[in-house]
């Protein structure tokens, strides 16, 4: 499809609108991290680097870190294996229901944040009566990463077909040889791609997180919250903001770049 040349100048003009309404925002973050001022204000009157010392050095925001990480790394793991096994069992195998499990399976992604959050706070402190912990957290989050392994791997699975598996077992290969030579190498990408991604997901996760966390569990975006408005807090928080940035984007990047090397390997 051609365009004309005003019809491109006018798509140029809000494409760039659009992310300057997306990014200048963390470029304000960014400048503040370095603001020799104790308050969010702009301009910044100087620059130091004195409130990424003090970041890296706070033991609360450290632990938030680490809390962080091992919560997206068990909510990925998680998602992985449930994920895979629920592709497989749609893709391959035909059971009445199959279109109505696979809804049930992508709606917690389309479902608000504070739908969720309510919804698993009820069923763990009301049905199941168990105390709100980090074990809460990690299958409130797995709730929702398990979807992003599920679409990259049916995906794979639809394009690759059932030939190659048939011919393992034509061959006499049984079920889980044909899974470790023929299924999974082809599947590969499409599970470190949606582990980035899941990953990604978590680390930053905080509506869902806020309702299913216990009183002693803070991650790093509960701990920038908490720590926003609290006096001499606010460049700390705007380097940790700007490091959680960083975190995000790189998981993301790489699954997008997985995602093209294998479409253009194909």
């Amino acid at each position: 499809m051609r365009l004309s040349r005003l019809s491109r100048t006018v798509l140029g003009v809000v494409t760039g609108l659009i992310l300057l309404a997306v990014y200048l925002p963390l470029f304000v973050v960014l400048v503040n991290s370095f603001s020799t001022s104790t308050s969010l204000t702009w301009p910044p009157p100087g620059f130091t680097l004195e409130w990424w010392g003090k970041a890296f050095q706070s033991a609360g925001a450290l632990e938030a870190v680490g809390t962080s990480v091992g919560i997206a790394i068990v909510a990925t793991l998680i998602s992985l294996v449930l994920g895979t096994l629920i592709s497989l069992a749609l893709q391959r195998f035909e059971f009445f229901g199959r279109e109505a499990i696979s809804l049930l399976i992508i709606l917690p992604i389309a479902l608000p944040g504070i739908i969720t959050g309510i919804a698993l706070n009820n069923f763990f402190r009301t049905i199941l009566g168990v105390p709100l912990s980090i074990w809460t957290v990690v299958i409130a989050h797995a709730t929702f990463c398990i979807v992003t392994v599920f679409n990259n791997v049916i995906a794979r699975l639809r394009r690759t077909g059932t030939n190659l598996e048939e011919a393992s077992a034509d061959l006499g290969a049984g079920v889980w040889t044909t899974f470790r030579l023929v299924t999974f190498p082809q599947l590969r990408s499409a599970l470190l791609a949606g582990a980035l991604l899941a990953f990604a997901l978590s680390f930053d996760e905080i509506i869902v997180t806020t309702f299913t966390a216990g009183s002693g569990v803070t991650t790093l975006p509960i701990y920038i919250l908490n720590n926003m408005f609290r006096p001499n807090q606010a460049p700390v928080v705007s380097v940790i903001a700007v490091v959680l940035v960083i975190v995000s984007i790189v998981p993301i990047y790489l699954a997008q770049r997985l995602s093209g090397s294998e479409q253009t390997r194909r």
